[in-house]
């Protein structure tokens, strides 16, 4: 309990520094409900080849987690009337925390974990009322402080603790946009126990809100860490992701895995969209539960 007080408390700290209570412009949330269905920009979905997954067995829902600024909305999942749950971190696509980052939680929960996905847009706006994918880059995505979202990281791993987690058995995922950031907590929090990025950009230009890229931390990343990229990703450069994984090499780190699916295109694993393969998402949600299996346990 000591360590989750202390770790809510360093989000509420880091909150302040980004927004000081002085500031003016400290809104607190824009968004203070998760979306249904699936983000306007990603419409129509590919419902062929879409998984849904029940709550039969589970306790599923959206919660609130309290932050420094106010109640950021979140979706978890977990094996119902279950406590000491290893825990994974599930971080959003650009597109929010939408019916596919639900599923993904409760394909999590049927595995055994405690799986949460805090809406880490919600103070910038609300993803899933964007048509198109450039305006929502713009007028949210790019708003969005990287100090920010690791602070809310914090929280939800707080609140994980003290409801039904295990606090010593962390791990942390995501997607695209949740990729990158999953790089970067487990650069920054050495208590995430395990990783594993999918298609997350690793190098990038700095900016105020993205200082720092995944390269540039690389050193700072002790945990094992699955890669899950496509070979045939557009926009991100095979080169790039295998320059990363040499990187934690160099730095001492052993025991981290790069998947290369030869010809899977970016978002693979996105089944409700048509760049999904198959193959390789199947190949890789077993390399993820296998890699959090042994590394969670």
């Amino acid at each position: 309990m000591e360590d989750s007080n202390r770790i809510g408390q360093d989000a509420r700290d880091e909150i302040d520094r980004i927004h000081p209570p002085h500031d003016v412009t400290r809104r607190g949330f824009v968004t203070t409900s998760l979306a249904a269905g699936f983000a306007a920009a990603v419409m129509p979905v590919h419902a062929q080849t879409m998984i849904t997954t029940d709550t039969q067995g589970l306790t599923a829902g959206e919660v609130k987690i309290a932050t420094g600024d106010g109640q950021m909305p979140a979706y978890r999942a977990a094996p119902a009337g279950k406590t000491g749950l290893a825990t994974v971190l599930v971080v959003q696509e650009i597109f929010g925390v939408h019916e596919h980052i639900k599923d993904v939680c409760r394909r999590f929960a049927k595995a055994g974990y405690l799986a949460i996905a805090p809406e880490l847009y919600a103070r910038q706006g609300d993803p899933s009322k964007y048509t198109d994918i450039p305006s929502l880059i713009k007028d949210v995505v790019s708003k969005v402080p990287d100090a920010q979202v690791m602070a809310d990281l914090d929280a939800a791993m707080a609140w994980a603790a003290k409801n039904g987690g295990h606090a010593e058995k962390v791990g942390i995922t995501g997607f695209c946009w949740g990729g990158r950031i999953t790089w970067l907590y487990a650069a920054r929090n050495p208590k995430i126990k395990a990783g594993v990025p999918w298609y997350g950009r690793v190098v990038g230009d700095a900016s105020v809100n993205t200082p720092n890229h995944p390269i540039d931390v690389a050193a700072q990343i002790k945990q094992p860490m699955l890669a899950l990229y496509g070979g045939a990703d557009g926009g991100i450069p095979n080169e790039t992701v295998e320059r990363m994984m040499a990187a934690l090499k160099s730095a001492g780190n052993a025991n981290s895995e790069l998947v290369l699916y030869k010809d899977a295109p970016h978002a693979f694993h996105a089944d409700y969209r048509p760049s999904y393969r198959k193959d390789a998402a199947e190949d890789g949600w077993k390399r993820a539960l296998a890699w959090f299996g042994k590394h969670l346990a």
